[in-house]
């Protein structure tokens, strides 16, 4: 059963599990089961997405219940009125420790044209851990706080590996090395981007709406390790073993 987080004759939004594919599509490939497929199951319904999140990447999901809705949410996603907050952890400390990605990106295609695309993070706790890696004996990692104003294609994906902060865990644009270091030492096999919280209008009501998610299993428990809050400022640098 997938979690329901809000719900309403209008609107439902789900904390999607890391690795559950939103829907089919040709990135995706071969699944055994998609989001939209089971929660219609879930709901008994139509459901339509407002909008979609990686495969890899868990958190708030929107599913409207029908075409206006939809319409609705997708007016409000176009004009930049849905504020999205993430959760990520990140090679390395990034300096400053709040700051602005301004990168245009591509689409889902490398070699379409690049578009606006803006990613203001914000670095909420750190950590050096006593593992020797390459040339160095220890490594440093965040908890990094991202905030997107556009909505492109893996953009904090791409924004944080553009920066040389990879997310830990995305296989596609971050440290391979890095994220070995984390399935072996650390149990973690999930990218470490997480959904946390979104807010917006009611596409009905128009009354303001704010719904968060909580971390999965594998998220708090290396958080806990680490001795970080989620909701925590700025920590000063620990160590782990």
């Amino acid at each position: 059963m997938l979690e329901i987080l809000y719900q309403d004759d209008a609107l439902v939004a789900v904390n999607k599990p890391a690795g559950l594919a939103v829907h089919r599509s040709k990135l995706v490939g071969h699944a055994d089961a998609f989001l939209v497929d089971l929660l219609r199951e879930q709901l008994g319904g139509a459901v339509y997405l407002a909008h979609r999140l990686d495969r890899a990447t868990s958190g708030v999901l929107l599913v409207a219940r029908s075409a206006e809705v939809a319409g609705a949410l997708g007016e409000q996603f176009m004009g930049r009125d849905v504020h999205k907050q993430y959760l990520a952890v990140v090679r390395g400390w990034p300096e400053p420790t709040e700051g602005l990605v301004d990168y245009p990106l591509p689409g889902s295609r490398e070699t379409g044209p690049r578009r606006e695309a803006r990613t203001h993070y914000r670095r909420l706790a750190t950590v050096e851990v006593p593992i020797a890696l390459g040339r160095y004996p220890q490594q440093r990692y965040a908890l990094v706080e991202c905030t997107p104003e556009t909505g492109r294609f893996r953009q904090i994906r791409k924004h944080m590996a553009h920066i040389h902060h990879p997310i830990i865990g995305d296989c596609q644009h971050g440290r391979s090395d890095h994220n070995r270091l984390f399935k072996q030492y650390f149990g973690c096999h999930r990218m470490l981007l997480h959904a946390q919280r979104i807010t917006l209008a009611h596409p009905v009501s128009g009354a303001p709406l704010a719904i968060e998610a909580p971390l999965d299993e594998a998220f708090t428990a290396l958080l806990q390790r680490f001795g970080w809050s989620p909701d925590a400022p700025s920590a000063p640098e620990q160590a782990a073993s």
